[in-house]
């Protein structure tokens, strides 16, 4: 790329913006700008997940950055695994603002069908045994998201850090969170667009 870039960095369930330790300095070497996000009851954010209400306030730190941009200012955005789904509510809001976006084994929506459809195929999809010994948990109170869960370390080594190294998965353990995929609230959500997810360049 003979042009520098902005890449904003989203990640997956469970996790933050920790997870792309590796991958920040080398763009940054590479002379590219880097923003790492913690999605709202990930990382260092201070809420608790049982706290996030529905996906859009789960994603409000990638949309307040989309909205902070200069007005010719454009992104590539990042999305790992569940960050996917951020991306494409960003993609939804903001095209004009977004020069690319990569989904890296990431959730890509489509635009025929709800918002957690790609999701809930996914999630049919897992034998009852990969879950191993990840912790559920339902939320009896009227407020907040409706459930979520946590990787257990079996679960971490040998589905999710199956190909990284002994000390990755170390951090890993230490540092992952509760998280939601906010089915039921994706559920009601409105189709993404073709106008506008569907007009940004997804890789």
């Amino acid at each position: 790329m003979d042009q520098k870039k902005h890449f904003v960095l989203v990640h997956g369930a469970c996790h933050g913006a920790w997870c792309w330790y590796k991958i920040k300095p080398l763009l940054e070497v590479a002379g590219h700008r880097v923003t790492m996000l913690d999605m709202a009851g990930a990382g260092v954010n201070r809420k608790a997940i049982r706290e996030v209400k529905s996906f859009e306030e789960y994603s409000e730190p990638l949309l307040k950055t989309m909205a902070c941009l200069g007005p010719n200012e454009k992104v590539i955005l990042v999305g790992h695994s569940f960050g996917g789904m951020s991306l494409a509510l960003a993609m939804e809001n903001f095209p004009h603002k977004i020069s690319a976006s990569v989904f890296l084994t990431a959730f890509l929506p489509d635009t025929h069908h709800p918002p957690s459809y790609v999701v809930e195929q996914f999630l049919e999809s897992l034998p009852k045994e990969f879950w191993m010994d990840t912790e559920f948990a339902e939320n009896r109170e009227d407020k907040g998201c409706s459930n979520w869960f946590l990787f257990g370390p079996k679960c971490m080594a040998n589905k999710i850090y199956q190909l990284s190294p002994t000390e990755d998965q170390a951090l890993g353990n230490s540092l992952v969170r509760p998280a939601s995929l906010f089915i039921e609230n994706l559920a009601k959500a409105k189709k993404f667009t073709d106008g506008n997810y569907g007009s940004v360049k997804n890789m």
